[in-house]
């Protein structure tokens, strides 16, 4: 098997660049499926549609119904078919953008990727996740190919909650620990290879980046301006994270994050928030050093990333309900198999408690 990095054709990245959507559409298509949630229309409908007007743009807005589930991909791609539109544009959160990419493979179209949040990795990933109707994961949809762009307005990502950009933080905090995790079990990434040494400094880049500007940023978005440590920011959780984790591959914090996704206490808290505990969570699988684990648990407290279970909305410990996490988290169509360790759901149970104890312990230090 090859050694084999995956990207978007372009990426777009900078301040007001949604005024400029249909200018960098034109080589792509000329009539855009522009979905978005209701709320997200009201944001970036006035931009779009001035830059619709200089290029003499067609616009078809449709709004996301909630959930990237295998019912609304089958929904849009119908709805898709009826409109006359040449290409996708999903603008939004991770679960628009990987619905977008979904339904744009259905239905044979391009695809052009707008986030209005730093929230996730999802963007430049030929990957879509699947989940229920209900919000449960599913499985992964594995793409052909990558976004045709991605087209980053930091001046937009800037005015959302500050908790988005941390959680896009929790994200990419995963993205070099699992990159090695993977190469330690040599296991093959996203596109049907292994990684290769620019994938696995991209990874790197992503962790150092974070560690750098991390605190910048979010002061930065708690103020709601665009400073360069944002801008920082959001391109290592947009950019570095998703070459990062696609062409190196992911292993149990992701996992984790998907086991975690069946207990409903865990839903009021967002992707990246469940995978910034997954990757304390395998720090400790791994046994890591007190050094490493320390830095990474000290920058989840920095930035405000959940480091005990009750974080993540769980009040009450029900060892069964752990159990089940862990059982999901080692089943085999998901990642933990990609960890350098013989793992079972009762070491990744015991994993996930032991990850809790410590979250409280360096709480406790900072009293």
């Amino acid at each position: 098997m090859a050694n084999i990095i995956g990207s978007p054709e372009r990426y777009v990245q900078g301040r007001g660049i949604l005024g400029e959507l249909c200018k960098h559409l034109q080589n792509i298509g000329k009539a855009p499926f522009i979905l978005v949630s209701e709320s997200g229309k009201r944001r970036v409908k006035d931009p779009i549609e001035k830059s619709a007007k200089e290029y003499n743009t067609k616009l078809s807005f449709e709004i996301f119904q909630g959930e990237c589930s295998r019912n609304e991909i089958d929904r849009l791609v119908n709805v898709y078919k009826e409109s006359g539109c040449d290409v996708v544009v999903g603008i939004g959160g991770g679960k628009i953008h990987d619905t977008a990419k979904a339904l744009a493979f259905y239905a044979e179209a391009p695809v052009v990727i707008v986030p209005t949040i730093a929230g996730t990795d999802a963007p430049c990933s030929a990957l879509s996740v699947i989940y229920t109707d209900d919000g449960a994961f599913e499985d992964y949809l594995f793409l052909p190919k990558n976004p045709n762009m991605v087209l980053v307005d930091t001046e937009v990502i800037s005015s959302a909650p500050a908790r988005l950009l941390v959680s896009g933080m929790g994200d990419a905090l995963a993205t070099y620990f699992e990159a090695r995790a993977c190469m330690q079990s040599n296991s093959p990434n996203f596109i049907g290879g292994y990684y290769t040494i620019t994938s696995m400094a991209i990874a790197r880049l992503c962790y150092d980046t974070l560690l750098a500007n991390g605190i910048q940023a979010l002061v930065s978005a708690q103020a709601k301006v665009c400073t360069k440590a944002l801008e920082n920011i959001v391109e290592a959780n947009t950019y570095l994270s998703g070459i990062g984790f696609e062409s190196c591959g992911i292993a149990a914090a992701h996992a984790i994050h998907n086991g975690f996704t069946a207990i409903h206490e865990t839903h009021q808290c967002y992707h990246g928030e469940k995978v910034a505990f997954g990757t304390l969570t395998q720090l400790v699988l791994e046994n890591a050093s007190p050094e490493e684990f320390e830095e990474v648990i000290n920058f989840c407290l920095d930035v405000g990333l959940p480091t005990t279970l009750e974080d993540l909305g769980i009040h009450e410990i029900k060892i069964d309900e752990i159990m089940k996490v862990a059982e999901l988290a080692c089943s085999p169509n998901d990642t933990m198999g990609n960890m350098p360790l013989t793992l079972t759901p009762e070491i990744v149970c015991d994993a996930i408690i032991a990850t809790d104890r410590l979250g409280y312990y360096y709480k406790a230090k900072r009293l």
